[in-house]
């Protein structure tokens, strides 16, 4: 749960959405929740989602103080990056996004969830202070009461800096499937180093322009068009890689092209969790260096992988061609899942 310093409040839930949605047991085959989920009438799926809403909401207790909340419901899972995450295959996700507004005045906030849920693993971070505190809760108990505004006062900077670079690395790895897939296609293609950075650094001066520039709502685009744009990027990358054998001069300025893409596809991340008051800048630049150091440590475990085999004459048949062509096919299912939404 993040309590934002605007008075919001939103609340993620990691469940099984296709079994709530189709009400049979969260054991059920993930494969065939998916292919009864697909199977359904338009209308019929309309129902199912807001039985699965219906559903949460008598399970769950959100409470300020005492008084129960009835927040809007998402699932914002289906056709993103977060249900790519999964191994499994899945319709609506595994997330369930609960937000409101703090009602005004409140001091006391209570988490609890009915015994239908296992045990509880409840994360608040509180934006205000700059804290939070991790509880873990037996099926049907609520939480400890949280105080609200108890620790209000101006952020830490230590802590900021530490909370975002986490936030931001943790975006990436292990959260960023699609972003790690397009670094890892930057880097079957490139034989040498010193051409590598030089993408890497196109891509990190092109996403930090757009994640500023969106956080400050001065450049704003579609979820949906940016998210199908990056699954793109990441298809035509591998696609490329699989066309040609050596770097072109272009490939730098489509890359940051492309990192302009992923600066957005940050950004609503980063919306989501938002940003602390009064320390706005430390924890976007720290974000965004979150993010750089996860890109690199992907390219350092893609070298570790295979790197040392790169000279090799067999390295682009046995190593390059198939896996640029199975993130290829991937980049390209991303981006038409995403793109009918």
């Amino acid at each position: 749960m993040v309590l934002k310093s605007n008075g919001d409040y939103v609340i993620e839930m990691v469940v099984d959405v296709d079994a709530l949605a189709l009400g049979v047991p969260s054991t059920t085959d993930s494969a065939l929740l998916a292919e009864r989920l697909r199977g359904l009438t338009p209308e019929e799926f309309t129902r199912c989602v807001n039985y699965a809403k219906e559903t949460i909401q008598n399970r769950v207790r959100i409470r300020f103080d005492g008084q129960k909340q009835t927040p809007p419901i998402s699932f914002p899972e289906p056709g993103t990056t977060a249900a790519d995450r999964s191994d499994l295959p899945t319709v609506l996700g595994l997330i369930a996004r609960l937000s409101g507004r703090i009602p005004p005045g409140s001091k006391e906030f209570t988490f609890g969830a009915s015994r239908s849920f296992n045990a509880v693993h409840l994360t608040i971070l509180d934006q205000n202070s700059v804290s939070g505190v991790r509880q873990i809760l037996s099926p049907s108990e609520d939480s400890p009461p949280y105080r609200l505004g108890q620790n209000e006062q101006t952020p830490d900077r230590v802590g900021v800096v530490w909370q975002y670079l986490f936030l931001g690395f943790e975006h990436i790895l292990p959260k960023g499937l699609d972003h790690i897939l397009f670094v890892v296609g930057l880097f079957l293609l490139s034989t040498k180093m010193k051409p590598l950075l030089w993408q890497v650094t196109a891509f990190t001066m092109a996403h930090s322009i757009t994640l500023a520039l969106s956080m400050l709502e001065i450049v704003s685009l579609p979820s949906r068009l940016v998210e199908s744009l990056i699954a793109l990027s990441i298809a035509y990358v591998a696609i490329e890689n699989m066309l040609t054998s050596e770097l072109k001069p272009w490939r730098p300025a489509v890359v940051f092209l492309f990192g302009l893409l992923h600066g957005l596809g940050f950004a609503s991340v980063l919306r989501g969790l938002g940003l602390p008051r009064g320390e706005f800048a430390t924890g976007l630049i720290m974000f965004n260096v979150g993010v750089e150091l996860g890109q690199l440590s992907v390219v350092l475990m893609a070298f570790l992988a295979v790197g040392w085999f790169r000279r090799a004459q067999w390295y682009r048949p046995r190593i390059v061609f198939p896996l640029s062509a199975g993130i290829a096919l991937t980049g390209l299912y991303w981006c038409v899942q995403r793109a009918m939404g």
